[in-house]
């Protein structure tokens, strides 16, 4: 009687994490965001950290990684600081070199990513914090089937800039640039934060003194209304979900995204 060999193991995704906030004492609670939020949906899912805007060329070996995650930051992407540059340099020898490598974007990642592609950013109408809607688009609602009846999911969004014009290589998949698909299938970028629960969010609301003009000292009322939309349910989780679902997709080839890069 033959014996019946057992199908290897799957292996668990290894996704490097670009945190690029300059100097901010708040980087161990986003990397603990990171670990709680992927943690919740790929419990054996390998995580490692770089800090460019903190370790001059701290960088992965995209060789060595599934995913390659450009979070957000407290700095400005229309800057041209050294570092700025040098992660611009990093996505372009990404995805000149591993054009199959899936890489994506979060707040200021998305931006940047949308920067280096040709995108426009501008100031945005009023800063967002708290959870709210993303409203999808057509291609948004079959590319995340589970939010397609609503048309809509909702993350925490932190942000006062945004992606006024969309790279042309890229799909919205949200309205007002909200998220957007690369045509070839390998990046995938959100404005809002799927890694960002409720305890981490709340580090930041005194950001609403020099964005909306009050904290908890000044108007008690718009700091509960705040903060109860800090702590509203959001899908998050199913986003994450979502996004380590597309990490095992092909891309589409022929697209020439490479001649879509931007210059600057």
């Amino acid at each position: 009687m033959s014996s019946i060999t057992p199908d290897p193991e799957p292996q668990p995704l290894r996704i490097a994490i670009l945190l690029n906030s300059y100097r901010s004492r708040l980087l161990p609670a986003l990397r603990a965001s990171y670990e709680r939020t992927i943690g919740a949906v790929a419990p054996h899912a390998k995580l490692s950290f770089y800090e460019p805007a903190n370790k001059v060329g701290d960088f992965p070996d995209p060789a060595c990684f599934d995913l390659i995650v450009f979070g957000g930051s407290n700095t400005d992407p229309r800057k041209s600081h050294g570092w700025i540059l040098a992660v611009h340099e990093f996505i372009r020898r990404l995805v000149t070199h591993f054009p199959e490598k899936k890489i994506l974007g979060i707040c200021w990642g998305h931006q940047t990513i949308s920067r280096v592609f040709g995108g426009k950013l501008a100031e945005a109408a009023r800063p967002e914090m708290g959870v709210s809607d993303v409203n999808l688009t057509e291609a948004g609602r079959k590319f995340f089937p589970e939010a397609a009846v609503l048309g809509s999911f909702r993350l925490q969004q932190h942000h006062r800039r945004e992606v006024a014009v969309a790279p042309a290589a890229f799909t919205a998949l949200a309205h007002g640039n909200q998220c957007l698909l690369s045509e070839n299938n390998t990046i995938l970028t959100f404005q809002g934060h799927p890694e960002k629960d409720g305890e981490t969010a709340c580090l930041r609301m005194h950001d609403s003194t020099r964005w909306f003009g009050f904290d908890a000292s000044l108007d008690e009322k718009a700091w509960t209304k705040l903060r109860e939309l800090i702590f509203m349910e959001h899908d998050g989780p199913a986003v994450w979900k979502r996004i380590l679902e597309w990490v095992q997709e092909p891309p589409v080839p022929g697209t020439g995204i490479v001649d879509r890069l931007s210059r600057i």
